[in-house]
């Protein structure tokens, strides 16, 4: 199973070489003989007991000339904090909801299924996308347990779409969803060597979602290439009812992403270097410097340094609106789950996190959810100042300012670090990236693999204005196909200094 692409998956199920149900019978052993035995990613929280019957039933859809699309009997794993109307609980990683199903799919699930997908099940995640504690350890659960880097098994996969990102690069689905507030897509998919799109707020629906932040929250792909990457994102996207952002993106959504894919697409492109971003790790410095070197030799125009100044100091603004939001989101999914629900609020989630400490914070506590509980209602004055300077600071004097003021079909910038060590003690230890302004913002940015620090995969952000998404993927697939970065993991125990 090994780095199958999805069009290659294709081409064999076309041929008859390849079943849905031989596929995800494939995927199962893998997962069994890899993420449960083996080196034990853990990175599978959960899986589908219906995934051979949803095969099963998609082969006699081929069988009878009916094919929906790419995905079609294509096995996706998809992150805890979506719900799926079927065996399959939704948690977000917490004990607080264990047991928890929802009523029916989130829109993403749906999409998913509708376009052919075998949904193979959960992968764990960052506890409450890692909002519950600032010295969080990305990837752990009190549910699933640390999830481990499949490059270096010490090392994190990074959060909040930790299973996703290490069951995708290690082979144990087609792609897989995660979900992002800033950097849970475009982290996991750095650390872990894959593709990942951060999309347009609004390009996909955060109905049945667990939440965030609803003014930053977007699910979006996690692939081994870019080609996977697009093909994941057309069936994700769409209109929904039940989202009112996905409103604005009528016109500019794509049942299709992979017609964008353009081997030269970077010929003629105008790219500005987000040079502010760089400077946390000189050994990052220099695979970006080599990647800048490839985008010219590729015809892009390159101007260098291109100003964000503006996002200096300005994390303070951005955690109070996560804050706000965090608890009048949560509220608001929490409340809907009816009688049956395990929990109802954020504060019944506090409240049950300290009766069962010992099993939910044997390493770091909840002090994020406590500040968040902590805040009034949305009409707050804080939290409407906090909103507005996340906008000017993005958007009026970052990106949009940076993009116009230079013409640029895009910024460029690192992705983040090489993947850190497990830590319990101490928690993550981010080292930098490119992942705040397009959060904040609510543009697109997308990873793709550059290069690696000692084995560990560093990535190359391309980071644009609303529903850019066809520009950057244009200009994500040139430069891998020129590179051809990503290396599939090799299960080490540590990264070998050498």
């Amino acid at each position: 199973m090994e780095e199958l692409s999805i069009a290659e998956i294709q081409a064999q199920q076309r041929s008859g070489a390849l079943t849905a149900r031989a596929l995800t019978e494939s995927y199962l052993a893998r997962i069994d003989a890899l993420d449960r035995h083996g080196p034990a990613l853990n990175s599978v929280i959960e899986l589908n007991p219906d995934a051979l019957a949803i095969a099963d039933s998609l082969d006699e859809e081929r069988q009878q000339g009916q094919v929906r699309g790419p995905l079609h009997g294509l096995p996706i794993l998809i992150k805890d904090n979506l719900d799926t109307g079927d065996r399959l609980q939704t948690t977000a990683g917490s004990l607080a909801l264990e047991g928890s199903h929802a009523a029916q799919d989130s829109f993403v699930a749906a999409r998913l299924r509708q376009a052919g997908a075998v949904l193979l099940g959960k992968t764990n995640m960052s506890e409450w996308a890692n909002f519950r504690s600032s010295h969080s350890s990305s990837g752990w659960s009190s549910r699933g347990g640390q999830t481990r880097n499949p490059y270096a098994l010490d090392r994190s996969p990074s959060g909040s779409s930790s299973g996703s990102g290490a069951a995708a690069a290690a082979n144990l689905c087609a792609a897989a969803v995660g979900t992002e507030t800033d950097g849970s897509i475009i982290s996991p998919s750095n650390n872990c060597g894959l593709v990942g799109i951060k999309p347009t707020l609004g390009l996909v629906s955060r109905a049945g979602i667990i939440p965030i932040a609803h003014s930053q929250d977007t699910a979006g792909p996690m692939a081994r290439t870019v080609a996977d990457a697009a093909a994941l994102l057309g069936a994700m996207a769409g209109v929904d009812d039940d989202d009112p952002a996905t409103a604005a993106s009528a016109g500019h959504s794509f049942a299709d992403y992979t017609q964008f894919l353009d081997p030269r697409g970077l010929h003629g492109a105008r790219l500005g270097i987000a040079r502010s971003l760089f400077g946390f790790s000189p050994r990052v410095d220099q695979i970006l410097e080599s990647a800048i070197d490839v985008l010219k030799q590729l015809g892009a125009e390159v101007v260098d340094p291109v100003n964000l100044d503006s996002l200096k100091g300005f994390d303070e603004h951005e955690g109070t609106v996560l804050e706000y939001e965090f608890k009048a989101d949560l509220n608001a999914y929490l409340g809907r789950l009816g009688p049956q629900a395990p929990v109802h609020s954020l504060a019944e989630v506090i409240d049950f996190n300290h009766r069962h400490r010992d099993r939910v914070m044997p390493y770091f506590s909840q002090e994020r959810m406590l500040a968040s509980e902590a805040k009034g209602p949305l009409t707050d004055e804080a939290y409407l100042h906090a909103r507005q300077e996340c906008l000017r600071v993005s958007r009026t004097e970052g990106l949009d300012a940076a993009l116009q003021a230079n013409h640029l079909d895009a910024l460029v910038g690192p992705s983040g670090g090489p993947a850190w060590l497990i830590d319990w003690i101490n928690g993550d230890h981010f080292s930098g990236g490119s992942s705040t302004a397009p959060a904040m913002a609510g543009y697109p940015n997308i990873t793709v693999p550059a290069g690696d620090v000692f084995g560990l995969p560093v990535g190359l952000s391309f980071m644009g204005a609303a529903w850019q998404e066809p520009t950057l993927i244009r200009l994500a697939y040139a430069f891998e196909q020129a590179t051809h970065a990503r290396r599939p993991p090799q299960f080490l125990p540590s990264i070998k200094f050498e």
